[in-house]
Formats: C-alpha cells, sequence, structure tokens
C-alpha cells in the first residue's frame, strides 16, 4: 500500500502489529532493544540458566521489507517520531506501543541482550547463595516469583509481603485466591498480608546481605536478598504536541473505540500504554495489535477505521514454577477457576514460548 508506519516500541503489541503490516506497509519499528524480551519468561530466565538465553529474539524474524531501527523516541507526533540519536521518521501512522517499566527482574533493565543474560546470571548466583527471600508485593509478578524460587531451591525461605489482606489484587474470585496461598504455604513460603513495611530494607534488590525489616503490624522479618515485585509505569512521556493531552496523570494514553490516541485520527495506541480498563497482559496487546492492523489498512484503503475493541473478561494465568499455578478463564457461565495441571498446560510448562518463536520465525 506503500505507506510508512512508526511503531515505538517492539514489545508484544507492537512486534505482533509489525508483523501483522508488514507485508503491505512500510514499518519502522523503533525500539533502544536489540532483540524482543519474552518477558512472561523472564522470571524462569532468572533461576534457570536455560531458559535465561530462550526468551530474546532479533527483530529481523518479523520483517520481509520492514526494519528495526534501534535508537530511543523522544518525541512522538501526528507526523512522525524523532529519536534520541537525532533521526527523524515520518509517518502516514504512528503507533504507540512503549508498554511499561517494571522493577528488575520481572523485567529485564538493560538494553542489550547479552548484558541481561550478564546480569541474570549474577543476580541467580546471588539467589542460590541465599537461604532467606524477602518479596516486596504478593501480586502476579510476587506469586510468580515466589514459585520459580521455590520450585529451584526448596530450601530457601520466601517471604512475601503486601499491605493488601490477600493475594492478587484485582476483580478474581476467592478459590483463585485460595489456590495461590494453599500451594505456595505447601512449598515452606511465608505470607504477610495486611501490613506495608515500616522502612524499606537497607540493601540494595537482588544482593545478597543479611537485613531486617519490620512490617506496621509488627512483625520482624530477616531475610539476605530481596526483591521489589511491584510497580507498574507507563512509559508515555515522548508524546509530543497536540497528542499530550491524551495522556493522563498516571501515565496511561486516552484511546478510543478504534484504539486511536484521543484527539488523532492517524495515531493509534496498544498494550499496556493505554488506559483501556483491563488487566494489562500480552493477550490483550496482542488482541490490540489485530485490531489497529485492521483499522490502518482501512485507512489506507480509504475506508473509515471501524473495527473496535471491546476489553473481555478479567482472566489471569499464575504459574508457580513449571508444576504448578492456578488461573481464571472465562467459562461458559461465568468465570471459573483451573488448578495446577491446566494452568501448566496453559502456560507454566512452556511460559507460551512456541507462539513467541512462531511470530519471530525461529524455534523455540
Amino acid at each position: 500500500m506503500g505507506s510508512t508506519v512508526a511503531i515505538v516500541g517492539g514489545g508484544y503489541g507492537g512486534a505482533a502489529l509489525a508483523r501483522r503490516l508488514d507485508p503491505d506497509f512500510d514499518v519502522v519499528l523503533i525500539d533502544p532493544k536489540d532483540a524482543f524480551v519474552h518477558a512472561v519468561a523472564a522470571l524462569r530466565g532468572l533461576v534457570d540458566a536455560d531458559w535465561a538465553q530462550r526468551i530474546y529474539f532479533g527483530y529481523e524474524g518479523l520483517f520481509s521489507r520492514g526494519r528495526h531501527l534501534r535508537d530511543r523516541a523522544v518525541e512522538v507526533d501526528a507526523g512522525g517520531v524523532t529519536t534520541a540519536g537525532g533521526t527523524r521518521v515520518d509517518a502516514d501512522y504512528v503507533v504507540l506501543a512503549t508498554g511499561s517499566s517494571y522493577p528488575y527482574p520481572a523485567k529485564p533493565d538493560t538494553e542489550g541482550s547479552a548484558d541481561s543474560q550478564t546480569r541474570h546470571a549474577a543476580t541467580r548466583a546471588e539467589l542460590a547463595a541465599a537461604s532467606r527471600v524477602l518479596l516486596l508485593g504478593a501480586g502476579p509478578v510476587g506469586l510468580e516469583l515466589a514459585g520459580e524460587i521455590t520450585e529451584q531451591w526448596p530450601d530457601t525461605e520466601v517471604v512475601l509481603v503486601d499491605p493488601a489482606d490477600d493475594v492478587l489484587g484485582g476483580r478474581y474470585l476467592p478459590e483463585l485466591r485460595r489456590s495461590l496461598r494453599e500451594q505456595l504455604t505447601a512449598r515452606g513460603a511465608r505470607l504477610e498480608l495486611g501490613s506495608a513495611l515500616t522502612a524499606p530494607p537497607s540493601v540494595p534488590p537482588g544482593m545478597h546481605r543479611p537485613f531486617s525489616v519490620t512490617t506496621a503490624a509488627g512483625v520482624r522479618i530477616d531475610a539476605d536478598l530481596w526483591f521489589r515485585c511491584y510497580g507498574v509505569v507507563p512509559l508515555s512521556d515522548m508524546l509530543h504536541g497536540e497528542l499530550a493531552a491524551a495522556r493522563r496523570p498516571d501515565g496511561h494514553v486516552e484511546v478510543d473505540e478504534q484504539l486511536r490516541v484521543a484527539g488523532a485520527s492517524n495515531v493509534f495506541a496498544v498494550g499496556d500504554v493505554t488506559a483501556v480498563p483491563e488487566p494489562k497482559r500480552s493477550k490483550a496487546a496482542s488482541e490490540h495489535a489485530a485490531v489497529v492492523a485492521a483499522n490502518i489498512r482501512a485507512l489506507a484503503a480509504g475506508r473509515p477505521a471501524e473495527q473496535t475493541y471491546r476489553p473481555g473478561e478479567d482472566a489471569i494465568l499464575v504459574p508457580l514454577g513449571s508444576t504448578g499455578g492456578a488461573s481464571q478463564v472465562p467459562g461458559p457461565e461465568g468465570p471459573m477457576v483451573l488448578g495446577a495441571a491446566e494452568t501448566v498446560r496453559y502456560k507454566g510448562d512452556d511460559l507460551l514460548l512456541g507462539r513467541f518463536a512462531e511470530l519471530f520465525g525461529t524455534s523455540a
């Protein structure tokens, strides 16, 4: 169709969109990383050296005609993108797929895959030496990391602290929370819920060094390594000009039913950065990409963008290592909870690696 599409961000939504549009558009995927990171499997990569090498996919596998521009976007407007290196990419269509940041190790904090693997290896060695690990946050990341640690090092004591009264915030069924609590407790994990720490640990996260902390309820916790497992921050500060008005105070970007950025006819957003009221998951980002691809094709053909996105029901898959976990999925009569075996079948053992290997045209 001869139109240029600038996609800012090469995560789940951006990569899926680039693959969909590449055959017919001049796609420029702008991302400072040298490879796609399968963040769903990052926690498995932290504890398992083999997995640490399997979660990266080169962007070249997405394209037959498009390209990956390894640079960071600093200004995004309706006419294109300006990068930190001074490159200007003029585009007929712009898509914000920048996602969100999250504390390491849930998301790597380096832009090079080799550096990321080196970082994982160093942290893995620290973890292997630790006997007591503190995880701040009992949401999906904290639960999954607890599952990975207790599977890899069964003798390591894991303590999860969260000011919420139960694990896994959000609109999920009590049976789901109960299953996750019971499985973690059976693995020897300890849950300190309903009270925050009075002060953060005195040592940097991921470093093996003994410390003590106390909760507001007066519970003392001794540990020798800790991680922060909360703190999603949407990445949207590069919006410029009239697009900046669509950025909410929390960083999320307002979009309409066609996933167009509010106030722009040719600018779209997908994935975690959007203000769509739904859990921020890789599946949703891929579904966003399908809607935006259809709308860009329609606009390029002179038709209106009519494909709409409707948030689905709350659903989540929470593996606890390769053998445990629980999930909530839509059922014929409402949401239903799946146990460990079903969760492993859907996500736990493979962590969806095969699906993304196929997307990037390589082996898992």
